[in-house]
Formats: structure tokens, sequence, C-alpha cells
């Protein structure tokens, strides 16, 4: 430092002595045009770098500009470190009034080791050209419109033969089960509807065109299932009036009477129209079901169940339910209009006090038929049958039973993280033996057996657990099944 001071003292020096020189020979006029043109001369640089990078695709017209860079270019590139007293006087002189040394001391402060003075100069030009090539807001892209405004285009999907996608109208049922939660319900598609659940939506239009039997994601990502509902399901969670004829019951009740298709069945106490259904699809196209309700409510519920039980299934299958069923609001008691000339094949009776219409209807029982009864409680068990001694009807009483279902839960055995257990390997007797001959030999020392998993076999090496679900249905009803006789 010490050596290159009064060097740079007499070039200082040298600079003013010929700042002196040249305001001599030219005036002031002269040296304000000349710096204020290097300054439009940096200016229209930049401009020019900037006009570069946009009509960088067109070669065509537009000739590359001059990569020649004056030294006020290069000092507002230099933006690491802060110029010195002998950069801050050339920079304000024009280049030809500047003497040779200065003017190759000052390319040597230019050039640093490792850089190139074009790179450092260029850069931000750069940015600007990246600031200048932003596209305008017009273009960019906006904000993606809802899901349910856009057009959903699926693929077609391949049936099978038979097969139909679900479609407006239908009756749907929903499932979800997450650990031991439970989430059930039958719902119809409508244009415009959608399904609504403590796990989210689903909008009917995503279901309208896929299979049955799929699971679909609500808008909170939990995926429902998404099946058309059985006769069995339709009854369960169909609109009620009173209580319906559960199907474990009526299901052994279609056994106990033997209703084959083409049969002549009499129904008392239409309810719902839970066993009017059960009754109708056994006796098919060529039967007829006759059901007689005393209750205005209970007969209109009755019929408006079978009715649209009858309109989804014409749009799941492509065909008629059979129309086999005639609801009538009367007393059976006093209905002998009704069964003049019928002939039953069996009679289904749900009544508060069947043993007061027996006497009506048993006459148009064909012999060796079923009357199959549905009581509440075994008091109304033991009043029938004290009814059928008094009256002396050629009925058998064959049976009285109950009908119990009983849920169980099986499924892997967890552990209480969460993790499957692993099928341990049984310890054997032998080896128990080994090992109290062991402890003997060596006096009161424990001896622990190693617990060696079993080999995986061909399904897995995870244990089930079995035991009758939480959830129970109690207790419906009592059947009794009484038989008519010729005495």
């Amino acid at each position: 430092m010490a050596v290159h001071a009064p060097f740079r003292l007499l070039l200082v020096r040298r600079l003013v002595s010929i700042c002196t020189s040249s305001q001599r020979h030219s005036g002031p006029e002269d040296g304000l045009v000349k710096l204020s043109t290097s300054r439009r001369q940096t200016r229209t640089f930049s401009t020019a770098a900037v006009k570069r990078n946009d009509n960088e695709g067109d070669t065509s017209d537009s000739s590359p500009p001059s990569t020649e860079l004056t030294f006020r270019q290069a000092l507002l590139s230099k933006r690491r470190r802060p110029l010195s007293p002998l950069e801050r006087i050339s920079g304000l002189l024009p280049r030809d009034a500047l003497s040779a040394e200065v003017t190759q001391l000052r390319e040597q402060d230019q050039t640093e080791p490792g850089e190139d003075a074009n790179t450092r100069a260029e850069e931000p030009n750069t940015s600007a050209c990246h600031q200048e090539e932003r596209p305008p807001l017009s273009t960019l892209p906006r904000e993606r419109p809802p899901l349910s405004t856009l057009p959903r285009e699926r693929p077609p999907l391949s049936t099978l033969p038979g097969e139909s996608l679900l479609t407006f109208g239908e009756l749907l049922v929903a499932e979800c089960r997450r650990r031991r939660v439970e989430f059930r319900k039958m719902f119809q598609l409508q244009a415009g509807g959608r399904l609504q659940s403590s796990w989210g939506i689903v909008l009917h239009e995503d279901m309208v065109g896929q299979h049955a039997g799929r699971f679909l994601k609500t808008s909170m990502g939990v995926s429902i299932f998404i099946r058309r509902p059985s006769l069995e399901d339709y009854v369960l969670y169909m609109k009620r009036g009173p209580a319906i004829a559960y199907p474990k019951d009526a299901a052994t009740m279609l056994m106990m009477m033997d209703v084959t298709e083409g049969d002549s069945v009499l129904e008392s106490g239409s309810g719902s129209g839970a066993m009017s259904l059960f009754l109708s699809r056994a006796v098919g196209s060529k039967g007829s079901v006759l059901s007689v309700e005393i209750r205005e409510d209970h007969h209109r519920r009755a019929a408006l169940n079978y009715q649209r039980w009858r309109s989804s299934w014409r749009l799941r299958r492509g065909e008629e339910w059979p129309d086999n069923v005639q609801f009538h609001r009367a007393d059976l008691g006093a209905a002998s209009p009704l069964l003049a000339g019928r002939g039953l094949h069996a009679v289904a009776l749900d009544m508060i006090n069947p043993q007061m219409v027996l006497p009506n209807v048993i006459p148009h029982l064909h012999p060796g038929a079923v009357c199959a009864v549905y009581l509440a409680n075994i008091t109304q068990v033991i009043d029938l049958l004290e009814g059928l001694r008094c009256s002396a009807l050629p009925l058998l009483c064959e049976r009285i039973i109950e009908v119990p279902v009983r849920v169980w839960a099986v499924g892997p055995a967890l552990q209480k993280d969460g993790r499957y257990r692993t099928r341990m390997a049984p310890i054997q007797d032998a080896d128990l033996r080994r090992g109290d001959e062991t402890s003997d030999d060596t006096g009161r020392e424990e001896t622990t057996t190693e617990e060696v998993p079993v080999p995986v076999p061909a399904f897995g090496s995870i244990p089930y657990m079995a035991r009758p679900h939480c959830d129970q249905m109690s207790h419906t009803a009592f059947l009794v099944k009484l038989r008519k006789c010729v005495r």
C-alpha cells in the first residue's frame, strides 16, 4: 500500500491537469454535451438489450446490437464493491479525454480474475428482460371453476350382459364403515341432488352413469360404497307407518306357507307393505295377493311403498315388476264379499286379534294349506290358541317359534396400537415336560421358552377373532303355524 499510494496520487494529479487542459481547449458547453451524450448512450444500450431479448426469435429484420461496453456501463453492472475515488473521477470524463495510462489502468480495474465484464454487464439487463417477458394479466390462467360446473366427460363404461348403469330415479344405498361407526342410507337419484353425510357430500350427477357396487369419494375424501338395494334393504329403510314384518320373519313365514309362483295368497294387515312385497315376489306374475288393511294411513303407506319399489325396479332392470297385489281398505271380519269365489293357497295374518277373523277366512283356505300368524308377544299367542279351542276350527297348531338372529364380528386380531397381531407357535406338551425336567435339575432357576414364529402359511399368519357383535337385533315376534285339516 505504501508503494502504490504515491503512484495513485500521481495519477490523480495527472487527471486533474488533463481536465484543466481539456477545458481550456473546449468550453464548458462541450464538456456538458459530451457527458450527456455518454449518459444517453448508456440508456440507449440498456433499452437495446431489452429489445434484443424481446425480439430474440426474430433474426431476419433485426441486427445484433454492439457488444462493446463503455466504462460507465461496466460500473453500473458492478454492484459488489463500492467505487474508488479514481473510478468516480474517471467515470465523469469522456473516453477521448483520458490518456493512455489512465485508460489502461481503468481496464485493469474493470476486469477481475475469474469474471467476464460482458457477463457482469448483462446481468442487470437480463433481469430487466425477464421482467419485460412476463405475460400480461389478461393472458394468465384464471382460477379454475368448481368441479360441479365443469362438463363431465367420462369414457364409456363396459357392461356385462344384462347389466345397466345407474340412472336418475333409481333407489340406491350408501354405506360407510369406519371402525365401529356405520353410515347407511337409502335415497333416490335426482337431478341436482346430493348425498349428505358426516364425512362429506357426493353429488348425484357423479353417480349417474356409474356401475352399481363401487366406491365414490366424498368432498372430504372419504370412500362411500354405492349399491342398489335388495328387497330386504328396501323394506328395512323405506318409510314406515306401523312396525314391519322383519325379513327374517317374513322369510320364515314364506317357508311355512310354502308359497310358490301362481299361488293366491291373502294378507291381513298391510301395515307398511313389507310382507306384501315379499308375497308379490313369491307368487310371481301368475299369482295374486289380496292385502286388506283397516286403517286408512296404513293402507295408503303400503300402496305408496309398493309403487315406489316397482318404479325403481323398472329403471333398474328395464322390465316391469309384477302388478299382482290388490290393496283394499276393509275389515276382514266383515269382508265376505272380497273373499267370495276365491280359493286361497295360503294366508298370512298380522293382526292384534287374529282369532276373530279366522272363522271367515278358513272356509276359503285349501285343505292342507297353512295359515301363518305373526304375533308380537306371547300373550297374543295364548289368546289365539284359546280362540281356536273355543271356536273348534279345523286347524292344527304345528309350531310356535321365535326366529333369533345373532350377528357375529369376525376379523383380524388387532393390538392396542392398531397393528395386526402375529400368530405364535403353540407350546407342545413335550416342550413343557422338558422345561419341567430342566427346572428340577438346575434348582429353582426359571427357564423361558423362546417364542418361535410359525412359518407363514399360504394365506398369511395373522390370527382372527370371532365374537358376537355388540349390536344385536332384539326380539321381534312369535310365529304360529296353523294347518287346515279335514275332520
